[in-house]
């Protein structure tokens, strides 16, 4: 098992940027591809960005691509997410997930492990 703890949700204006970072402790923490996953008020949660264990692949979702940038600290167990260009649509509880897949679908399969989410809220 890895335990998660996000950080830096907050409140910023439209166009705006803020940085989660999402601490990881327990089992090695360089063998788990790492992604961020967000859930806004009467959706169902919905993929973000994911970048693999060694940090040499990212991939990202269509909505954020150019705008959040996904990056991983192997040596302080901590996984990024920098949101730059924010929308109101943004706005959302991003969740930190730790997971171990080498398919095709790596970034959004075989996830088991998720942090307890953090608010980021976005005002027009």
């Amino acid at each position: 098992q890895v335990q998660l703890v996000e950080l830096g949700g907050g409140l910023v204006q439209a166009g705006g940027s803020l940085r989660l970072s999402c601490a990881a402790s327990g089992r090695t923490f360089s063998n788990y591809n790492m992604g961020w996953f967000r859930q806004a008020p009467g959706k169902e949660r919905e993929f973000v960005a994911a970048i693999y264990w060694s940090g040499g692949r990212t991939y990202y979702a269509e909505s954020v691509k150019g705008r959040f940038t996904i990056s991983r600290d192997n040596a302080k167990n901590t996984v990024y997410l920098q949101m730059n260009s924010l929308k109101p649509e943004d706005a959302a509880v991003y969740y930190c997930a730790a997971g171990i897949s080498y398919g095709a679908r790596w970034y959004y399969e075989g996830y088991g492990n998720w942090g307890q989410g953090t608010q980021v809220t976005v005002s027009s």
